[in-house]
């Protein structure tokens, strides 16, 4: 059997860092970890090939060669997923499609021949029997959570790993909390279930022995949803296996606010060689706080929360959302002053949106307020539902709230106080090389001379050289962000 598996494109938005790739001759920033990771629960003896159409074209010779197409997508993906579905149509090869975006609402795509729903370690061993047997079903679905004890090793021999900045893995699925405008809970569960340490180590030195070296994304949706284990078996053994290897990897991740409370996991983290986590920061009004059910984030002081956080050593990139029912026509402001004052560099804005498994969508269908499905964009300026607020209204302070946070005076302004005091625990071992010393040539073009803002770019440029020398290739690397969150938001600017 050949199996040909596909990851449609994403469309340029915020976190497809299309412009800021362009720097460093790369195409995407991570690869399709869920189409590596069915591909290593598909049988041995048959043959697999990945199209990530976000590094390359899909072919109709790459179609032609497959029995069929594995199709896995997120929700923003779904323009691509649709014309690819249609050109298998066309071609009369079977479409098996599984992920977010289908799970999610699978009744929209019926020209799908199978729909392995859920967790495949569940969903897709059924259908392989049924396949082998010659009676393979429409849909396939379960109410149950996967163990990921039973989850292989992602097949990274199918990933051209050269044209991706990062690699990911994955240590855990679900999230302990409810936040009404997230899905997480309702796709994947509020219990964390955990891979064994032995696993993770494993993944990691089958990245290590791919000859990758740089940055390893840990996608869990709450990195810290179990603090005991990580802290006792987890970090402890990827710190002994990251200083037997000589640190070749930096790692990132997702975690909640609660994080800043625990100084000794912050430290182990530290330690393991995490350098930035991504925290849901979503708003500094407290009522907007008791709206979402984010009750992670009340009755603390968040500026000082993502401060220590910072001041353990791991930048914070946030996620912020603006048209909460209880939002009032001050939230903009308050939104600016919060993220220049916390030295996020990485911000993510956008206007409230309820995915469809979401416990807000299902409040907002009771009132009457769903106008259409949500596109999966989290930093575009439209919703899916009647605001309380009036949507101009809105839409005018989301344009001001980027602005505010974007242009090259204050976005420069934030770089150059965070790192003032950034300390990073452990060091890069990652030397100099010729990908880097051309995107930071390219970087004195683009933006040192091209851009409208190469003033506060070359404020920043000597004064990192002067003050914070080791920071320098960092101050480079956040004026490349810059300009890629700028122009990501062209229609704004």
């Amino acid at each position: 059997m050949k199996i040909l598996l596909v990851y449609p494109e994403y469309p340029d938005t915020f976190w497809s860092f299309k412009y800021a790739l362009k720097f460093v001759s790369k195409k995407a920033a991570y690869p399709p970890l869920g189409l590596i990771t069915v591909a290593s629960l598909l049988p041995d003896h048959w043959e697999t090939k990945l199209v990530d159409m976000n590094i390359e074209k899909l072919h109709s010779s790459d179609l032609v060669w497959a029995d069929y197409v594995f199709l896995s997508a997120m929700n923003t993906q779904i323009l691509s997923a649709i014309t690819v579905i249609a050109r298998c149509n066309h071609l009369n090869i079977p479409v098996v499609a599984g992920g977010p975006l289908f799970t999610a609402d699978y009744k929209k795509f019926g020209n799908v021949d199978h729909l392995v729903l859920n967790e495949a370690e569940i969903t897709l061993p059924h259908f392989l029997k049924d396949l082998e047997n010659g009676y393979p079903k429409h849909l396939y679905q379960t109410e149950q959570f996967a163990t990921m004890k039973n989850s292989p090793v992602p097949d990274y021999s199918l990933v051209k790993l050269n044209k991706y900045t990062s690699q990911s893995i994955q240590f855990s699925r679900g999230c302990p909390f409810n936040c009404e405008f997230c899905d997480i809970t309702a796709l994947l569960g509020h219990q964390c279930r955990l891979k064994s340490t032995d696993q993770i180590i494993t993944e990691l030195q089958n990245i290590y022995d791919q000859n990758f070296r740089g940055s390893v994304f840990f996608v869990d949706d709450n990195f810290i949803g179990n603090k005991k284990r990580i802290k006792t078996k987890l970090l402890p053994a990827i710190i002994t296996w990251m200083e037997q290897h000589n640190y070749p990897f930096h790692f990132t991740t997702e975690a909640s606010i609660n994080l800043s409370d625990d100084e000794e996991l912050m430290n182990l983290m530290t330690r393991a060689g995490f350098l930035s986590v991504f925290i849901g920061i979503e708003t500094p009004e407290e009522l907007s706080l008791n709206e979402c059910n984010k009750v992670q984030n009340k009755n603390r002081n968040l500026i000082d929360s993502v401060k220590k956080v910072q001041k353990a050593g791991m930048e914070v990139l946030g996620g912020f959302i603006i048209g909460f029912d209880s939002d009032t026509p001050n939230i903009f402001q308050r939104q600016i002053q919060f993220i220049q004052e916390s030295g996020i560099i990485s911000a993510m804005v956008g206007l409230l949106n309820a995915p469809t498994k979401s416990q807000l969508y299902k409040r907002l269908l009771s009132e009457g307020r769903i106008l259409d499905d949500w596109d999966g964009d989290n930093t575009s300026n439209a919703m899916n539902f009647i605001p309380k607020m009036d949507s101009e209204k809105l839409r005018n302070g989301f344009n001001q709230v980027i602005r505010g946070i974007y242009s090259g005076k204050a976005f420069y302004e934030r770089v150059k106080n965070f790192l003032k005091d950034f300390e990073p625990k452990v060091k890069s071992k990652n030397k100099m090389n010729a990908t880097k010393l051309k995107a930071f040539f390219r970087s004195v073009f683009i933006i040192g001379i091209l851009d409208r803002d190469r003033k506060y770019y070359w404020k920043l440029f000597f004064w990192s050289l002067i003050h914070r020398r080791d920071m320098f290739p960092m101050a480079i690397t956040y004026a490349v962000y810059g300009y890629h969150f700028k122009r990501s938001y062209t229609k704004i600017f």
